[in-house]
Formats: C-alpha cells, sequence, structure tokens
C-alpha cells in the first residue's frame, strides 16, 4: 500500500530450528529485507474516527504523522485518506477508507519493505506462501498481498523512490496467532523467506498471555531482518480481545505509556500482568484498534 509493499529460487533442504537460540536459516536467496523500520501495521478504521486515533496513537507513544493524502492503494477503484504514523516504537500504515474497501483489503496486517518486489513474491512462493493479491502499482511504488501457511496475510511492497526512516528506539512485535495444525509450516516457510531465527520455543507458557491463566499453549519468539515476531499457537478458545491485537509494542514505562494512552482517549481493556519477564496490558484506541504494550520486568 501507500507506506509498505515486496527469484531466486533455491529452498533448503531441510530447515531446523531448536527452541531456543536457533542458528540463523540457511536460504539460498539473497536477503529481501531493508530493515524493521520500514515494516507497518496496517490500521483500517471508519473515516470519522481517523483523527481521534492519531492523536490518541501519537499522545501514546510519540512521534508524528505524514500528511494525509486521499489516493487509491488498491488494484481496483477505491478511495481512502492514508498516512503513516512513525513513532520511536512502531510505524502505522492508517487507512480511513471512503468507499467499500476491495476484497481482501483489511485483512493483511502488516506492509514488510523488500528489495525487490519481484523476488520476494517469486520466493515467498517457492517456500510455501500463496500470493492473494498479485504485483499491483500504488501511487509511490507497487505491492502484494501474501498468505502463510495458517491463513496469515502480510503485505510486500516497494517504492519507487528510497525511502530513509529513522531506527526505532524500540522495535515492535508482529504478534501472530495460528492453529498448532499449521504453526510448524508457518515457521518453516518464514525462516525460509526471512533467513531470521527462533530465539525461543515455549511449549508450555503460562496461558496468562492470552486470558487463561489456567492453562499452557506454544508460544514461538521469531527475529529476522524485518524485526520480531511472537508467535501464539492456541486451540481458538480465545477470550476477547486476544487474537485482535496485530503488533505488540514495547516502552520504557508501562504505567505512564497507559496513563497517556487513558488520557488521550483509549482504553485499557486488560490490566497489566507479568509473564514470560515483561509486564505486559491491552489497550484499544479510538477507532478500535486493540494493541499489546510491555515492557521488560525488573
Amino acid at each position: 500500500m501507500l507506506t509498505r509493499y515486496a527469484y531466486t529460487i533455491g529452498l533448503l533442504a531441510s530447515l531446523a530450528f531448536t527452541p531456543a537460540g536457533s542458528a540463523l536459516a540457511r536460504t539460498a536467496h539473497p536477503q529481501l529485507g531493508v530493515g524493521a523500520q520500514y515494516d507497518t501495521t496496517h490500521v483500517y478504521v471508519d473515516p470519522d474516527k481517523v483523527d481521534s486515533f492519531v492523536a490518541s496513537f501519537l499522545a501514546t507513544f510519540g512521534g508524528s504523522s505524514t500528511k494525509q493524502v486521499v489516493a487509491t492503494v488498491t488494484p481496483t477503484p477505491s478511495g481512502t485518506t492514508s498516512q503513516l504514523l512513525q513513532t520511536p516504537v512502531g510505524t502505522v500504515s492508517l487507512f480511513g477508507f471512503q468507499t467499500p474497501i476491495p476484497y481482501p483489503f483489511g485483512a493483511e496486517r502488516t506492509g514488510y519493505l523488500v528489495t525487490d518486489l519481484d523476488k520476494a513474491v517469486a520466493t515467498a512462493r517457492a517456500v510455501g506462501a500463496s500470493v492473494v493479491v498479485d504485483v499491483f502499482p500504488d501511487p509511490i511504488g507497487r505491492d502484494a498481498v501474501i498468505q502463510w501457511p495458517g491463513g496469515v496475510n502480510m503485505q510486500l511492497y516497494w517504492h519507487t523512490a528510497k525511502p530513509s526512516y529513522t531506527a526505532f528506539d524500540k522495535i515492535p512485535e508482529n504478534r501472530i496467532y495460528v492453529s498448532p495444525d499449521a504453526v510448524d509450516k508457518f515457521v518453516k516457510a518464514f525462516l525460509a523467506f526471512s533467513q531470521g531465527r527462533v530465539v525461543s520455543d515455549d511449549k508450555k507458557a503460562s496461558g496468562i498471555e492470552i486470558g487463561r491463566p489456567n492453562d499452557t499453549f506454544r508460544r514461538l519468539r521469531i527475529e529476522s531482518v524485518f524485526g520480531k515476531m511472537t508467535l501464539l499457537a492456541t486451540d481458538g478458545h480465545l477470550p476477547y480481545p486476544y487474537g485482535h491485537e496485530t503488533t505488540g509494542y514495547e516502552v520504557s514505562d508501562l504505567a505512564a505509556t497507559l496513563d497517556k494512552a487513558k488520557a488521550s482517549g483509549a482504553t485499557v481493556l486488560v490490566d497489566p500482568y507479568t509473564s514470560d519477564k515483561r509486564k505486559a496490558a491491552m489497550v484499544e484506541f479510538p477507532g478500535g484498534y486493540v494493541a499489546e504494550i510491555h515492557t521488560t520486568a525488573p
């Protein structure tokens, strides 16, 4: 889309990873990613909620917005406001569609900037992803939408003019809920594409992280040039709002950040809890966008 979007063949004969500190995935293609600061969370809100979302999100995390424009960012006719919210802890590509949203847009969770979109699409296909929206032009580049095993949609994008964004103070995490039936296929495919590594694989993570403190589930953390990812393999029995958040934002002071969020119109849906050496909470911003916010626990 407006602010994100991504041949070489050669697949790994096998992709192994260990529960913690795995080696980098060995792949036969060059690195396709650019950096975590070029990867954005896609947020769709009603047009009348755009300004209140912007004000609340920036008041909570700091940063600034690019100028709002109205554009067609899909391959079929549509119209939306579009702007980029850049904060020290994560970037949002914000859309306020003034027309019906063409399918399947709105289901893609993130946009990844890649060095070569055609190679990125070919590589994604080769490692097991499906291309659900083939390459199309947008006002400032080219885009495609892919789907990983488990039904996870992401947008790959390339800019005609090379962008230059400041690195994050703290890298956000892409939070992905998948079925236990699909998790290993997802990990294998994504590691082959991203050349990333599994940082941890906890098969008995505390269920408090998914609103079920008496249960356990499998949680993996992955790191790559695209940034951080937390993969939650669950049975799908999730109380609200778990599963609705697409991004986790790391902050230095959780209590102070939550105070800023509440003062700017956001709602704390899940009060802070501690698990896996972090303290976390869940917040809903004006317009309905749900985010996980966390800090490293002492």
